[in-house]
């Protein structure tokens, strides 16, 4: 038994850590890679795994990704109830049976104004370059270069950073991504509210991506911090892949069933 394992055991065992939010990044951690984002599937066991947990009395399932809320909605294959955090914290909402229960995006005129400009400037970033596209989100833009040969790839992502240290509130450099909003916005500041809101004594968070590294840093020593994949992390464990991810949480949510 790996000590992740062994703290989530712990974990499991001990009914008076609960609520428990389970929240998790969603490319990467629970869906393999891939080139064309829209083609991200989450691992068909992984859909059995959430949806037993998410039924578990004292544990709450949340994703937090960096996809815009629709993108995340219509890809994740999660139960009612679970609660969605989209564009690193500038989005929310919970599973509903016939939808989603969201909160309203609202910009002020100067943060449109902002936006529609940014569009237009990344837009050429892109242009002329082979394997770089932009995709729009409702609080900002994101270059994407993960199809790009890696000068191209460099030259976009040092373009699309200059363009959002100067119209942008937020830039997040990551795998093959800069995204720049117009909202203040981070992962680790919506996992510190959805803990608030939930009374929640533990999180157990997986992400693998640098700007996972914020809701890694916000978390305690005695929460479950999981990162995936290689690179430089401030996490307590480390898994190898997404497969692992949800090896990891089928043996947590047998450690939470009773005994026979």
């Amino acid at each position: 038994m790996t000590d992740l394992d062994h703290a989530l055991a712990a974990l499991a065992a001990d009914g008076s850590r609960r609520p428990v939010l389970l929240a998790l990044d969603f490319d990467g951690v629970l869906a393999p890679l891939q080139d064309d984002p829209n083609e991200s599937r989450i691992l068909p066991a992984g859909v059995e795994v959430l949806a037993d947990l998410a039924a578990t009395p004292g544990i709450v399932l949340a994703l937090v990704s960096g996809r815009a809320m629709s993108d995340l909605h219509a890809l994740a294959e999660v139960p009612v109830g679970t609660l969605l955090v989209g564009s690193h914290g500038a989005e929310r909402a919970r599973v509903a049976p016939f939808g989603l229960d969201r909160d309203v995006v609202q910009l002020s005129d100067e943060e449109a104004d902002r936006l529609a400009t940014l569009g237009a400037e990344v837009a050429a970033v892109a242009r002329g370059r082979e394997g770089v596209w932009v995709e729009t989100k409702p609080t900002g833009v994101v270059v994407h270069s993960r199809l790009a040969d890696d000068d191209v790839a460099h030259s976009a992502e040092q373009q699309a950073l200059e363009v959002g240290h100067r119209l942008g509130t937020g830039v997040l450099h990551g795998k093959d991504v800069v995204e720049i909003t117009v909202l203040h916005a981070s992962k680790g500041e919506a996992l510190e509210a959805l803990r608030d809101e939930l009374d929640a004594p533990v999180v157990i968070y997986a992400g693998d991506d640098v700007t996972d590294e914020k809701a890694f840093a916000v978390l305690g020593p005695d929460d479950v911090t999981i990162k995936v994949g290689p690179g430089e992390t401030v996490a307590r464990f480390r898994v190898a892949d997404p497969e692992d991810v949800v090896a990891v949480l089928a043996r947590f949510r047998d450690a939470l069933r009773p005994a026979a």
